[in-house]
């Protein structure tokens, strides 16, 4: 192939639905290319997943803290300029290991802005690249209001490199980022108001539980508008004016526009090459092909049902590479994929919604842990769960509100997409004492 083209196969992006499969498909043999404009990895570990739980980890401390108070002493504080040097510390580091395990398998990292010139060659600030096989991986962006004054919003990214934490805050948006934000930015001490779009947030969980989340914010200062309406900023001193609602405004020192997150697929010239795509992302087959044979897609740039999550961007650039080494001509067969809500308490989930499970009259078990005795040793005071069960009592979903959510969601995981019955479920012994013990006894 390469006697024809530069690259046998060539990803325009860096993250995660290229380089966990990238770099083995270099390995085996084949030419790889990979261009990027910005950092290396993408999104996920230089100001996404890996930056967010490094902030929320002094607030997972400080939740604890508070509900050990009397057993111990001593009054915690979050020092919000030292929390953000110590997110720097984490990722730092992160682009050259990545880069340096791109470039030591033999892959070529070719530094700038990449738009499509024909279905095999991409320009790379006027140069061209050509390639037999093409991989559009370039993922999600920030959406920013378009109303006046919306140079004056932040977006996440912004959020996550602030020195200084604002007295007052307002976070336009209540998905995600939102919350999450939120959270952190309550814990750490500002004056936070959330203007809702309509009057659900994360309308992907389980409203239930949802309502316990926002509760706890609401009683540690936070205010929720519901349908707010936001309709312009206006810059006043050093302080931003919110107009929302009727005639309603708000002056704070801050504005994260976090309105949710849109694809990537302007200037690549994707219409000019004849590449289906639309608002949701580009449009691909069950091979994560598009209409154009020889370009495919990976990661959270393809329109999809399942999450834009970084494990499914892992497991869609994994696939490609066994596709494209010749190991599987199979179709891609997506696994259960689980969802989690960095808030505190977290809220996580997996399989069969509860919502669905009332639908098809699936077999629902609600419990309240707060009682059950692990729980209790680290005083949790929000700890439910909703398991769902076919007729053979196969666990097919689970959600979760608590301070382990995500802890206790994976140790489901394998009931779900394995579909283990009673005999294989007592056959799977956890350390103990352990949340993964005290999970699977509710199997």
């Amino acid at each position: 192939m390469t006697q024809h083209y530069d690259y046998d196969v060539l990803y325009l992006g860096s993250g995660h639905g290229t380089f966990d499969g990238a770099v083995p498909l270099a390995q085996s043999g084949v030419k790889v290319g990979i261009i990027e404009k910005d950092l290396i990895g993408g999104t996920c570990p230089n100001y996404g997943c890996n930056a967010k739980i490094t902030l929320d980890a002094p607030v997972t401390l400080l939740r604890e803290s508070e509900r050990f108070s009397g057993v111990v002493a001593g009054n915690l504080k979050i020092n919000w300029k030292e929390s953000v040097a110590h997110k720097q510390e984490v990722i730092d580091e992160l682009p050259g290991m990545i880069g340096g395990l791109i470039k030591s398998s033999g892959i070529d990292i070719i530094q700038g802005s990449g738009v499509f010139q024909d279905n095999h060659t991409i320009l790379v600030d006027g140069q061209p690249k050509t390639a037999d096989k093409i991989v559009i991986s370039t993922g999600l962006r920030p959406h920013r209001l378009d109303i006046p004054g919306s140079e004056l919003a932040h977006d996440s990214r912004e959020f996550m490199d602030l020195t200084e934490l604002p007295d007052k805050i307002v976070i336009i948006g209540s998905g995600y980022i939102s919350m999450e934000f939120v959270t952190i930015a309550n814990a750490a001490g500002s004056d936070v108001t959330v203007l809702m779009h309509g009057d659900k947030a994360l309308k992907e969980f389980y409203q239930p539980y949802v309502n316990k989340v926002i509760d706890d914010l609401k009683e540690r200062g936070v205010k929720f508008v519901k349908n707010a309406k936001v309709s312009s900023f206006e810059k006043s001193g050093d302080q931003v004016i919110v107009n929302y609602g009727d005639d309603q405004s708000l002056s704070v020192g801050w504005v994260l526009d976090a309105t949710g997150r849109i694809p990537n697929t302007d200037n690549l010239g994707l219409s000019e090459i004849g590449v289906n795509y639309n608002e949701k992302g580009v449009i691909v087959n069950e091979y994560l092909q598009t209409n154009v044979d020889n370009i495919y897609a990976s990661g959270d740039v393809i329109d999809k049902t399942q999450p834009k999550l970084t494990p499914t961007a892992i497991f869609e650039s994994t696939y490609l590479f066994k596709r494209f080494s010749g190991q599987s001509r199979e179709p891609i067969t997506y696994p259960v994929i689980p969802s989690v809500v960095f808030t505190s308490p977290r809220i996580a989930k997996v399989g069969v919604a509860v919502e669905e499970a009332k639908e098809n009259n699936y077999q629902i078990e609600e419990n309240n842990l707060v009682g059950d005795w692990y729980r209790k040793v680290n005083k949790e005071t929000i700890s439910e769960n909703t398991l769902i069960f076919d007729d053979e009592h196969r666990l097919l979903g689970a959600t979760e509100v608590s301070e382990q959510a995500e802890n206790v969601i994976n140790t489901l995981l394998p009931a779900v997409e394995f579909k283990f019955n009673k005999e294989e479920i007592a056959r799977l012994i956890h350390l103990f004492p352990s949340i993964s013990a005290s999970t699977w006894d509710l199997l």
